[in-house]
């Protein structure tokens, strides 16, 4: 490849637009820093939405393609295989791996679930033994889960649940007709009902609507009323002229000077397979955890023979997940309903909170999960198992009495359509350190940069995790006289998604305040490199039951506040 030197120094060069790196680059850019962000994929903007194209336009009917595995009008261009960019597993062992190839990451493709770490899920290990406790507390990142609030917009109620914390809320969206009848069935029980906690505005911000209720978040937003990082972070970081956007950019290693610093940035041209560089005083990783942790692998030296920022070894190591088990039940109460309006946001309006905090000595494994909760009236499709898609799943309707074609076929998809309600289980998986991805020897991608090798496998505790969500999914549907679907045995795992399906990875290079046991300090600066900082969710020490984002974007804007003092005072 001809190499094609930089022509200028940047002050601080950031690797991935998703989360954290759009964040970042808010951050530094309204500081004044003169940044240059590098992205794998190509440019994308709401503008470019399919937000209220109708299926029926497409002779898919919306049904995915290869580079929307979420479906044809998804926004997020991407999936778990794509061309040219291979990953293996080693034997008897699987990770589905999530990759974006889009300015705006996965943000443009999300459940905008936001919640906020509670005080427990810093010190785990302190409560049951499990994992690692983090080098930070609630109280440290509690100041920027705020101002992420604010920023961003976030609606939910001031619950006062245990572990977790309430944040600075916009009104909640009234729950649906079968999301009243899940609480009032799960009250009954004894199950907490909560209103969810999404980034979609129901009252406008700034030039940015609020939301007008079409539930199709994950098409891209034209009105700016849910979260993506390219609308709400980088255009403003664009507005202030200190940020540079390099699209088609695929990062293959950090260079180092002879004194083991980051000097900038190599990557290759995507569109061309040139390889380019970049010089910069301060390199940020937010490329994913995984990515993030090739990169640093890639970028061996003689003053780091096993990686940037790994003499402590951990990079790669303590990949997590997010455990998912699912349930559904045909409710005969909810069929033959008169047609009205269930519209509401691309997502859930109620979820339950892990309610047995106290009970973990009798449940059989530790930490806890979520359950979030779908049906309902959304735009119908051909979906999954030749059934009636609804708004976050699917209707068998053949195994209700629906067929044929013609009027009969009409008359059962009305009597039973939204007529099913189910719940997908969201819960922490243990942070293990055989739990890894590593550097395949005998693999590259087709822009000739060393590819991941896996090996990951659940342990018991998230087995029997995914059997009680599986139990409990199904006491809440009789709750509300469902008639549920087949439970998973235990041969099959109960029906545990396989690992990396969540698209939650976490770990890899892991913070801690001991450079031998960890890759990153409290800040998400290298101990090894102190020009070097990572933050998506490779930083994380454990990765409680919530959604990953929002602690994502308070850690980077904790860390890029933090670089920012470091260079006024001269330390970095």
């Amino acid at each position: 490849m001809q190499i094609i030197e930089p022509s200028e120094t940047y002050d601080v060069c950031i690797v991935g637009s998703g989360a954290g790196g759009s964040m970042a680059a808010y951050v530094l850019a309204q500081a004044g820093a003169n940044v240059v962000m590098l992205e794998a994929g190509g440019p994308w903007s709401e503008e470019d939405a399919d937000m209220l194209t109708w299926t029926y336009e497409s002779p898919r009917r919306g049904a995915a393609i290869e580079t929307r595995h979420f479906g044809e009008f998804d926004a997020c261009d991407g999936g778990w295989s794509l061309e040219g960019e291979p990953y293996t597993s080693a034997e008897g062992t699987r990770w589905d791996w999530w990759r974006a190839r889009m300015l705006g990451g996965r943000t443009n493709h999300w459940g905008r679930i936001s919640l906020r770490f509670g005080p427990d899920d810093f010190r785990g290990k302190s409560l049951d033994g499990y994992g690692d406790d983090w080098p930070i507390s609630y109280d440290d990142v509690a100041p920027y889960y705020d101002k992420v609030d604010e920023l961003v917009g976030i609606f939910g109620s001031q619950d006062g649940f245990y572990n977790e914390p309430d944040g600075r809320f916009l009104p909640p969206p009234e729950p649906r007709c079968y999301e009243k009848r899940v609480m009032r069935g799960a009250e009954s029980i004894g199950v907490p009902v909560l209103s969810s906690r999404l980034s979609i505005l129901t009252q406008a911000k700034g030039d940015r609507a609020a939301c007008h209720y079409c539930g199709q978040c994950n098409r891209g937003c034209s009105v700016g009323a849910n979260f993506s990082a390219g609308r709400v972070l980088l255009r403003p970081a664009q507005a202030t002229g200190n940020l540079t956007l390099v699209t088609h950019a695929m990062a293959r290693e950090v260079l180092t000077d002879r004194e083991g610093r980051a000097s900038g940035v190599s990557f290759v041209n995507t569109q061309t397979l040139e390889e380019q560089q970049v010089r910069a005083d301060v390199v940020v990783l937010a490329a994913s955890a995984c990515e993030s942790a090739r990169l640093l692998l890639n970028s061996a030296s003689e003053r780091h023979p096993n990686g940037l920022a790994n003499s402590s070894g951990v990079v790669g190591k303590y990949l997590m997940d997010t455990v998912g088990a699912s349930a559904s039940a045909f409710v005969p109460a909810l069929a033959s309903q008169p047609t009205h309006n269930c519209d509401g946001v691309g997502g859930m309006h109620i979820y339950i909170p892990w309610w047995l905090y106290d009970q973990h000595a009798s449940l059989g494994f530790p930490r806890g999960y979520h359950l979030e909760t779908w049906g309902g009236r959304g735009m119908p499709g051909y979906g999954f198992g030749g059934g009636i898609q609804g708004q976050n799943g699917s209707l068998p309707g053949d195994r209700r009495g629906a067929g044929g074609y013609g009027r009969q076929l009409k008359d059962d998809y009305r009597t039973l359509y939204a007529a099913r309600v189910g719940f997908s289980g969201r819960g922490e998986m243990i942070a293990r350190e055989d739990n890894f991805c590593e550097i395949d020897p005998a693999s590259v991608d087709k822009y000739g940069i060393p590819t991941l090798r896996f090996d990951v496998t659940w342990s018991d505790a998230e087995i029997q995790q995914a059997r009680h969500m599986q139990m409990a999914m199904r006491e809440i549907l009789e709750s509300i006289g469902g008639e549920i679907d087949e439970m998973p045995t235990e041969e099959t795992q109960y029906g545990i998604s396989s690992p990396g399906s969540i698209i939650h990875e976490a770990g890899c290079v892991r913070m801690g305040d001991d450079p031998t046991t960890s890759a990153l300090n409290e800040y998400c600066q290298a101990h090894d490199a102190d020009n070097v900082f990572v933050v998506d969710a490779a930083p994380f020490v454990s990765q409680p039951h919530k959604n990953t984002t929002w602690t994502i974007l308070a850690l980077a804007w904790r860390a890029a506040d933090y670089l920012i003092d470091q260079r006024k005072q001269r330390n970095v």
